[in-house]
């Protein structure tokens, strides 16, 4: 969801128990949104000013994630004491929840009962409500070294590193979830903080949720942990490519199949994973518990009906399904400027791909028409490409310097066209490499910059274009929403209206990898090594055997219309 979509979407729905996710990626941007809010809040607010020495990044990280702890239990200890009538806070907490919940069938109860049985009512639904959890999400990738002038600091101040001590140092007791791979030294890291720890009750108020791609990945990267004391409290399998921003592509595996084999090692990886933990604990001297902490198995990419929903959560066991996109419509929810708004109401299928914008080099998904696009090729014609990199957390590439820079700074971007020019190339090959170059986008600044047009912060730099990253599913919503609109949707009381185009997420899903894998072929994405005979007919292989997969369960999964199209890919040859 980038960075300033969500960034203070828990202040504003974490009273009605909705669980949300904040990117702290962005300390500056995080440090804005403190004084923001401090502000609106009547709270004081002393700046903490950039200095890197001075660890300014985790401290900044601490003092917002403080502060939004702070505002989240203040506005949901009012609705937990406000009347139970209809119009208040409360009312409108039951009136969003889920038909199976016990609290909501409580509620419906107590509008029929009578005295004594309502007040016993009234006092059991306001002892069961909670409010929704706080997540952080640190991309591993992002752990870029900093320096102080030539001089390297040490590993705890790289941009991940920081941003997790920021994180483990908050009140917060929240949820960090990893993604975007495996980054063993960040992870050894969370050791020293001992709320990642269980205390003496069991609970662990730091706890981690992983973004996995498979049941292997889960087992591994959660074995590490487990060796280290550190249990992994969820495992989030997300869509390789129909989610949002960056897409981690699998070598053709599909949700479905992936989501079977999860379901049927889930008891195997937790009973092993506790094995292990158990050991870590005891050779630490902590206390060890005589059965597994909570785990949950969840997913989320691309799902778009009540239907998709339920049927994810029951054919595969899921604990739950999360939804993300969609919520860029929802102004009371997200963070998202007026014209970027209407465009992304607007957008259809090819206004929404996946691109090269990201100077990681991870495809990334992308609104066709953003602003930012109109700046770089601006910045372009006006002899200075590429953007001024004030923020450098994607500084990644040693292409030219000795020292990291970004791919869409300047610095970089003079000296690709320099070289370039230096070629002799075509004029044809160098109007595609100029393309390629001017994609990239500013992400740390471009993501931010709907934050700073909602609440008017000072500009980032002298001219800042926006960045949004929705998932290809977003081409089918139109219309801005309420919460109550999104919500009603998602449990199917009142379905909105989607695109009469709109795809089962699984077919939606396979028709994502096929396009991505003709791409891979034709040089865009990918490396030489997976535009290989061997390694396309694997990937040619995977969406076959996935299609079977699909076809053998045709009506429990609800693909029934689109056979035919399973049936071509399923007898693909490799």
């Amino acid at each position: 969801m980038g960075t300033a979509f969500t960034v203070d979407t828990p202040i504003r729905i974490a009273k009605y128990g909705i669980a949300s996710v904040i990117s702290i990626v962005d300390d500056d941007l995080l440090e804005r949104m403190r004084g923001y809010w401090s502000r609106v809040r009547g709270r004081s607010y002393e700046p903490i000013a950039k200095d890197l020495k001075a660890d300014s990044r985790a401290r900044r990280t601490s003092a917002y994630l403080d502060l939004v702890d702070e505002l989240v239990a203040e506005d949901f200890a009012s609705l937990q004491n406000a009347p139970l009538e209809p119009g208040s806070e409360l009312w409108r907490y039951l009136a969003l929840l889920p038909a199976e919940s016990p609290l909501r069938r409580a509620w419906e109860r107590w509008q029929q009962a009578a005295e004594p049985e309502r007040t016993a009512l009234e006092r059991g639904i306001r002892a069961g409500l909670a409010p929704g959890r706080v997540e952080v999400n640190v991309m591993t990738k992002v752990d870029k070294p900093n320096f102080v002038g030539r001089e390297p600091l040490p590993v705890e101040y790289n941009d991940a590193h920081a941003a997790l001590r920021g994180f483990a140092e908050s009140t917060l007791e929240g949820v960090l979830v990893l993604s975007a791979g495996f980054n063993a030294r960040l992870y050894s890291y969370m050791a020293n903080f001992a709320g990642f720890f269980a205390d003496e009750a069991g609970r662990i108020r730091k706890q981690i949720a992983l973004k996995v791609s498979d049941a292997r990945s889960a087992l591994t990267q959660g074995k590490f942990l487990a060796k280290k004391g550190l249990w992994v409290s969820e495992y989030r399998v997300e869509s390789g490519l129909n989610c949002g921003g960056h897409a981690f592509a699998s070598q053709g595996y599909l949700m479905g199949p992936i989501l079977e084999e999860l379901k049927s090692k889930r008891d195997e990886i937790v009973a092993s994973l506790f094995e292990i933990y158990k050991k870590a604990l005891e050779k630490l001297g902590r206390p060890v518990p005589n059965e597994p902490p909570e785990v949950r198995f969840t997913a989320q990419g691309g799902v778009g009906t009540a239907e998709e929903h339920a049927m994810l959560r029951d054919r595969y066991g899921l604990d739950s399904v999360g939804w993300g996109s969609p919520f860029l419509l929802v102004p009371e929810v997200t963070v998202v400027d007026e014209r970027t708004r209407r465009d992304l109401s607007d957008a259809g299928e090819d206004d929404l791909y996946l691109s090269g914008a990201s100077p990681l080099g991870v495809p990334f998904n992308v609104m066709r028409g953003a602003s930012i696009e109109a700046l770089n090729r601006k910045w372009y014609e006006e002899g200075h490409p590429g953007s001024p990199c004030p923020k450098g957390h994607l500084e990644f590439n040693t292409e030219f310097t000795e020292k990291p820079i970004c791919t869409a700074s300047r610095n970089y971007q003079h000296r690709k066209i320099q070289q370039l020019k230096s070629l002799g190339l075509s004029e044809a090959a160098y109007r595609r490499e100029i393309e390629k170059l001017l994609e990239k986008q500013c992400l740390c600044t471009g993501l931010a910059e709907p934050a700073h047009l909602e609440y008017r912060f000072p500009p980032q730099m002298k001219e800042t274009g926006v960045s949004v990253c929705p998932g290809p599913n977003l081409a089918y919503f139109s219309g801005e929403r309420t919460l109550e609109e999104m919500v009603d949707h998602i449990y199917g009381r009142r379905p909105l209206e989607l695109e009469a185009n709109r795809p089962h997420v699984f077919i939606k899903e396979l028709r994502l990898y096929a396009d991505y894998l003709r791409r891979v072929i034709a040089g865009e994405f990918g490396t030489d090594r997976d535009r290989t005979p061997e390694a396309v007919a694997a990937f040619r292989a995977n969406l076959a055997a996935g299609a079977r997969y699909y076809l053998e369960r045709l009506g429990e999964l609800g693909l029934g219309p689109w056979k035919d199209e399973l049936e071509s890919f399923a007898a693909q040859p490799a």
